[in-house]
């Protein structure tokens, strides 16, 4: 309860900032994303980028260090990955920079430390020899976590 509360402190110190401003995909993530769009219907890259996030997320060990280019035509803002869920997210990301010991005063090592996450996982959904449908993708989760 006390690590909430500390969380939520934290978060309400960005205010109406967020952690990460514009988010860009290296080539390589979009090219992994659109094998995925054409495999499970997902139609947006939000959607995908927050399964292959949370994806990433739910692994134990830190991404390890990696020069990722921002080199596609692929960017969204923070509120457009998220959505809805947008502050939900930021906690988790929050949460787990704290995890992997990142400096979430550190704006620069924060946003690498994303970029890492979000194409990790998407490296994890691309080779995921099963998700051959929307089907894989969901059962991809029940898996994980059931």
């Amino acid at each position: 309860m006390i690590r909430l509360r500390v969380l939520a402190s934290k978060l309400a110190t960005f205010g109406d900032d967020v952690i990460i401003e514009t988010i860009r995909l290296s080539q390589q993530a979009k090219d992994q994303l659109v094998n995925l769009k054409r495999k499970t219907g997902i139609e947006n890259w939000n959607v995908l980028c927050r399964w292959a996030f949370c994806l990433s997320l739910s692994e134990p060990s830190i991404p390890p260090a990696s020069k990722i280019p921002s080199d596609s035509n692929v960017e969204m803002s923070w509120r457009v990955f998220g959505g809805t869920f947008a502050e939900v997210f930021d906690a988790l990301f929050v949460a787990r920079c704290e995890k992997d010991e990142v400096d979430i005063e550190d704006e620069k090592k924060v946003a690498e430390h994303f970029k890492l996450h979000l194409h990790r996982g998407i490296a994890y959904l691309a080779n995921d020899k099963k998700i051959k449908d929307i089907l894989g993708l969901a059962e991809l989760a029940g898996k994980r976590h059931g």
